[in-house]
């Protein structure tokens, strides 16, 4: 099965590539390919600010980098590929939101009708490919998608990897149709709150809504959460579709098109002030429709936090030596939220590895115990507790 599972993504990522360069990065004109690559380059290093953040909250039971990898690339290479023909078959004559010159609310108004009917259904498209990347992660590594958290971390993961392209075409297809390059759009509609205020928001919803699936003991929470999450991100999507467009409709209204070149005749380097008033305002926009979103992120991570340190406390209370001892359980009881127990004489990563051990250990006991088995006769259990040791004597 996990065989047929490689094979079957191979062939999607393949697919995927082909579709990207033959018929997205080959339809532009050098110069620009030139902008694509360039904000390729910057959403890369903008990528690195909610990456190292998702890292961070997986700190209890960190996952392997090439899950990782995969969650990011399923965003990067199989949703955009996948995405943009669909999207193109549906809509080939929908308005192209980021069209930026004098006459956007006259040509807008025009075509009223499929502007608006993509605003509804592009971001429903893309929510499905991406968070089918997160269902198949939840189906298939049940040991490795344990809650919330989990959740919120490979939903993320995949929207931060679409972003990345989607982002970079937004601004060479942009400057494409227009001649000029709206810098200020893609930092407010792509990079807003940090990396989160986007595509990683929207699809980590979906993600939460998977995790609390299997974080609950409620039968009807099981299967309403994934629907709840999921339609909690689309709602998201739309929203921030139609704020970016609104936040472009007043800029282009009250000061028109001067604004959307960054640069001053005799500051090349510098952004004019105009560049930078737009940058802010679009900012607070961005901040105050993703606020209820974003704070309902942030309690449900706050919740699942609770939760696992909860489950290591419960769970850890009934091991002995060597697999933890009396004074690293006092490291366990005086965990906080923004804080990550470490065993005191040993190097910082091998220190890492028991705790991550130990974690996997209490969580994995945890969730046999609600399903009515018994702990003491499972092998990854077992598995656990023999890491432990061996950890131990490399010390």
């Amino acid at each position: 099965m996990a065989r047929l599972v490689v094979i079957a993504l191979a062939i999607l990522a393949e697919a995927s590539v082909i579709i990207l360069v033959k018929f997205k990065l080959m339809s532009l004109a050098p110069t620009a390919l030139g902008v694509f690559l360039r904000a390729l380059l910057v959403s890369g290093l903008l990528s690195l600010l909610p990456l190292a953040a998702l890292r961070f909250l997986d700190r209890r039971e960190r996952e392997s980098i090439w899950l990782y990898i995969a969650m990011f690339l399923w965003g990067t290479l199989i949703a955009s590929g996948i995405a943009s023909p669909v999207i193109g078959w549906i809509f080939p004559t929908a308005t192209n939101l980021s069209l930026v010159h004098s006459d956007i609310l006259k040509q807008v108004a025009q075509n009223s009708g499929p502007t608006f009917a993509a605003m509804l259904l592009t971001p429903a498209v893309e929510e499905l490919i991406k968070g089918l990347g997160v269902f198949i992660a939840f189906l298939l590594l049940k040991s490795e998608f344990d809650g919330v958290r989990d959740g919120f971390v490979y939903g993320a993961l995949i929207g931060v990897g679409y972003n990345l392209i989607d982002s970079s075409f937004y601004l060479a297809e942009a400057y494409a149709r227009t001649g000029v390059v709206p810098w200020w759009q893609y930092f407010v509609t792509h990079h807003s709150l940090l990396g989160f205020g986007g595509h990683a928001l929207y699809t980590g919803l979906f993600g939460m809504g998977l995790g609390l699936s299997r974080q609950t003991l409620l039968p009807w929470l099981k299967v309403a959460a994934p629907f709840t999450g999921w339609l909690t991100g689309y709602v998201a999507h739309v929203t921030g579709t139609l704020m970016g467009l609104l936040t472009i409709f007043l800029a282009v209204s009250v000061v028109g098109k001067g604004l959307v070149s960054p640069f001053s005749p005799g500051s090349p380097l510098l952004p004019n002030p105009s560049f930078w008033a737009l940058l802010i305002s679009g900012g607070y926009i961005s901040f105050f429709w993703s606020f209820p979103f974003v704070a309902l992120a942030g309690v449900m991570l706050w919740r699942s936090g609770e939760w696992e340190r909860q489950v290591i406390r419960e769970e850890l209370a009934q091991e002995v030596e060597p697999v933890i001892t009396l004074q690293e359980y006092q490291g366990v009881l005086s965990d906080r939220m923004l804080q990550t127990r470490r065993i005191q004489g040993m190097s910082r990563s091998l220190s890492a590895s028991i705790v991550n051990a130990q974690n996997e250990l209490a969580i994995r006991k945890w969730r046999l115990s609600h399903q009515g088995r018994d702990p003491s006769a499972d092998p990854l259990v077992a598995s656990w507790r023999e890491e432990v040791s061996r950890l131990r004597e490399t010390s």
